[in-house]
């Protein structure tokens, strides 16, 4: 056995997978306690702008979007001007028509996923994409439920069936992967000033200071 430099198979990259969000709208939100709001709503614009720079394939979908939940945030929908949002009133995204022959469609059969609440919408589908034999992640800190337990209790179920879990900045980083890859360097780096926290701050101090670049 020997090393080579190459990537494992079970990392993501932008051309392998399908990423389904799923019901972050204002009614969800409300009785979300795992995570804090402003947080939430950063992680899952860095998930969607991300996803839309690298050209993912993207689902979006929503739940009783004019009769009881209200709009997909902003932020998500700004990184896909002029995409469908899917409305459903199943609470599991997988027994929604529509998205399944959008899923089909796109034809890929590894999926990752985010949303709210992790228990029930999150749940939901990742286990009966599991059953149907695709290869599920979760994008861990991009869903959001009403209490740490009913959070933490959903990622241990998925987990435990076969779930991959991730985070939001690992997401996007794992997309871009090489710093030497220049066609999307900017890109991420400026997705991070904007929604990458701590770390985003980091990038803006070090290029504004020493003109820093981490490809060369």
């Amino acid at each position: 056995m020997s090393a080579t430099a190459t990537p494992g198979k079970l990392l993501v990259s932008p051309r392998d997978h399908t990423l389904i969000m799923i019901d972050f709208q204002s009614q969800m939100s409300f009785a979300t306690k795992s995570i804090d709001a402003v947080l939430l709503r950063n992680n899952a614009a860095l998930v969607a702008h991300a996803a839309a720079g690298f050209g993912v394939s993207t689902i979006l979908t929503t739940v009783a979007e004019k009769t009881f939940s209200g709009p997909m945030f902003s932020e998500i929908t700004d990184a896909f001007p002029g995409q469908k949002l899917l409305d459903r009133t199943s609470m599991n995204t997988w027994e929604d028509a529509a998205v399944i022959e959008e899923v089909n469609r796109i034809g890929k059969k590894r999926l990752v996923m985010c949303g709210l609440w992790t228990s029930v919408c999150i749940v939901g589908p990742t286990l009966s994409a599991l059953d149907q034999g695709f290869e599920v992640y979760v994008i861990a800190d991009a869903c959001g439920d009403v209490s740490d337990e009913a959070h933490e209790r959903a990622m241990d179920r998925m987990v435990q069936a076969g779930v991959r879990p991730m985070t939001s900045l690992q997401y996007m980083l794992e997309l871009q992967r090489d710093w030497a890859r220049t066609e999307t360097y900017d890109m991420t780096t400026g997705i991070a000033k904007k929604f990458g926290g701590a770390y985003g701050l980091g990038i803006i101090y070090a290029k504004s200071m020493f003109g820093a670049s981490e490809g060369h």
